[in-house]
């Protein structure tokens, strides 16, 4: 898995700054949507959840609806990542059938692609967060901030056996993209992306832990917005296990390619 990355970096360079630029290709305003659609976004649910629910984000400091603006984003900016990446991975395969028949490819690769460009977006949607922090709080954002990298190491893990998996899925079974949009939907609201995990019935709490997001959320707020280090113990833990996660769905993908020109 890491030697196919490394092998193949230039190419997966190449094919990343491509995937981006199509995204936003023939759009009136170009690359600024990347920058519009995470502040839209977050202006609706901030609305919705704040304004028209009234919710806060526990009864400490952080009660301000500019507060609570602040976490959810936080909590957007892993969630859309993970959305966005496995939302693509169905259709990954069944949309380039000629990198399958006609040409020798390196299909493993495109997990990568979509990685790439994932991580792209969240570059964009982080520093929109961290000027609305400066903004909000009328301070330089925390320290711990530059532990994002670590925090998002086990969700980037996530993402590729994810897409390893469910783009290898796809090939044979194509009612899977239907079922991984709504998979996906069902994962957000039983994550605390609108809510945090204390407001969650101490009785179910344990079964929302089960949902990776959970603890991946709970990091990324701890250090761009509580300004503590994450769970050095916990999360080596949860990345080793999202390592071999990732291995387990490379060698899926891997055993199972075999049959993709057959059905395509």
């Amino acid at each position: 898995m890491i030697r196919q990355a490394w092998n193949n970096r230039a190419l997966i360079v190449t094919l990343t700054r491509r995937d981006i630029a199509s995204r936003y290709r023939g759009s009136a305003l170009g690359m600024l949507w990347s920058i519009l659609n995470p502040l839209l976004m977050l202006a609706i649910y901030t609305f919705v959840f704040s304004q028209v629910f009234r919710m806060r984000w526990g009864a400490g400091a952080a009660s301000s609806p500019m507060d609570f603006a602040l976490m959810l984003f936080a909590g957007m900016l892993g969630f859309t990542f993970f959305a966005d990446s496995v939302n693509r991975a169905p259709g990954l395969i069944l949309s380039s059938p000629n990198l399958v028949k006609k040409i020798v490819f390196p299909l493993e690769i495109q997990a990568f692609v979509v990685l790439g460009s994932g991580l792209f977006q969240a570059g964009i949607s982080l520093l929109v967060l961290l000027v609305a922090f400066v903004l909000a709080k009328g301070e330089a954002p925390h320290w711990t901030a530059i532990l994002l990298p670590l925090t998002f190491l086990p969700l980037c893990l996530l993402v590729l056996g994810l897409t390893w998996i469910l783009a290898s899925l796809g090939v044979f079974v194509r009612d899977i993209g239907q079922l991984v949009g709504h998979l996906v939907t069902m994962t957000m609201f039983l994550s605390p992306l609108f809510y945090p995990v204390t407001a969650i019935p101490e009785s179910f709490r344990h079964l929302f832990y089960l949902n990776p997001m959970t603890f991946l959320m709970g990091e990324i707020r701890k250090v761009l917005i509580i300004g503590e280090q994450p769970a050095w113990g916990a999360l080596s833990l949860f990345t080793l296990a999202m390592f071999v996660f990732a291995s387990a769905g490379f060698w899926w993908f891997q055993r199972t390619r075999r049959g993709f020109a057959d059905v395509l």
